[in-house]
């Protein structure tokens, strides 16, 4: 072989060298990449005040909105139906169950008002055809188990209105299962043989089951009893920040074992632990203390428990965490069990946020961080969508036949 042979090979291999390295570009990465959050609290918005996810509004009280979802290259995002736990009595169920439907119809109200922005999705696949027409895609989960009551029949009620995921509890213990951070500590030692039944039913309808917020050994009850996936709209990792909220290392490994995916958090609690002689902190906590732990005796006072709680932010800023610290979690999760099992789901409107993202229209600042740490576009994508998309049409898959 001739010199000149070896060198026109030899520049060749060069030239798809440099073609296989070439850099990432963030922009193009974010605008390829179907884009998921899935987890906001935007709906409960609709009942504490006139509220128009049609107009843009400004963080921090506000970071969530159409606009700024387009904005910010975000494509879908799941909207929680939550309700907080309260006493197990008739009056309570009676009241979360009226709660939940009140976000319901007042978020269908939305969706047509602004029917040329944003469509309700109900399946893993519809996403693409929204994105295709130019709107935003609305999914809808349940963010604590209260509103079913211990009547199974009600899974299948509220699947039949929207909802494609229940996180089984909140931050104390009720009927489904064990609370991470009832300071009263287990009730049920995990998944009681209720929650058995509604993690069955979940299976049945091809409704993901969501695992944050719960225990431990609720978690280990969940992948027994499971014959799908499951996966965590909103924790982050424990080894990095020490909260019983975030899932340590064997149950990350655990999540992806089984075909799950854990959505990173980007609440500051989440992501490095608080300092709790902050202001911030500390008038919260009084907060919290005054309205008992948010049990709120009527709208009035929820509303103006939110205004107190906003009202704080505006005083006393809280010293977030940042896009980088966040990043590390998805780092984290990627060296432990590979890139196919970690996503995003930011808590927007329910305390997530971070200095220097702080609301939806932000999101493409993390696709930035990604890309500087050498993420390549099919990463990004699987990071921002496509793991949890293949999650989700795995539960589906696992439905029985209608």
């Amino acid at each position: 072989m001739s010199f000149k042979t070896l060198s026109i090979i030899a520049i060749s291999m060069l030239a798809i060298t440099a073609c296989q390295t070439k850099p990432v570009d963030a922009t193009t990465a974010h605008t390829k990449a179907i884009t998921i959050d899935t987890h906001c609290d935007t709906p409960m918005r609709f009942l504490r005040e006139p509220f128009d996810i049609g107009q843009k509004h400004e963080a921090p009280s506000s970071r969530v909105d159409l606009p700024r979802m387009k904005e910010g290259g975000l494509d879908a995002i799941f909207f929680a139906i939550f309700t907080s736990q309260r006493e197990r009595t008739p009056e309570n169920y009676a009241k979360a169950y009226q709660m939940a439907h009140e976000m319901l119809d007042s978020t269908e109200k939305a969706l047509i008002i602004n029917k040329d922005l944003a469509s309700l999705a109900l399946k893993a696949d519809d996403i693409y055809d929204i994105e295709k027409a130019g709107k935003r895609a609305i999914y809808l989960g349940m963010e604590n188990g209260f509103p079913l009551n211990k009547d199974i029949s009600r899974v299948e009620e509220f699947y039949n209105r929207g909802i494609r995921y229940i996180t089984l509890a909140h931050t104390q213990n009720n009927d489904i299962c064990d609370s991470s951070t009832d300071k009263k500590g287990a009730e049920h030692n995990g998944l009681s043989n209720y929650g058995k039944d509604v993690v069955k039913e979940m299976n049945r309808l091809g409704m993901l089951i969501d695992v944050s917020h719960i225990s431990d050994k609720a978690f280990y009850d969940v992948i027994e009893q499971s014959n799908a996936p499951v996966f965590a709209s909103h924790s982050s990792v424990r080894s990095i920040c020490n909260h019983p909220r975030n899932m340590d290392d064997k149950m990350i490994k655990t999540l992806a074992k089984h075909g799950g995916v854990i959505q990173i958090c980007i609440l500051g609690a989440y992501i490095e632990e608080e300092d709790t002689t902050s202001l911030n902190y500390v008038k919260k906590e009084e907060l919290r203390l005054k309205y008992n732990n948010w049990n709120f005796t009527s709208d009035e006072q929820r509303k103006q428990a939110w205004a107190d709680w906003r009202e704080i932010n505006k005083k006393y800023p809280a010293d977030l965490p940042s896009i980088a610290q966040a990043v590390d979690h998805i780092d984290y999760v990627v060296n432990l069990v590979g890139i196919d099992y970690v996503g995003i789901g930011s808590d927007f409107d329910g305390g997530g946020g971070l200095a220097d993202c702080k609301d939806v229209a932000d999101f493409p600042l993390i696709t930035k961080e990604l890309v500087k740490r050498g993420y390549s576009e099919e990463d990004i994508a699987k990071i921002w969508g496509g793991n949890f998309l293949r999650m989700f049409k795995q539960v589906e898959k696992a439905a029985e036949p209608v």
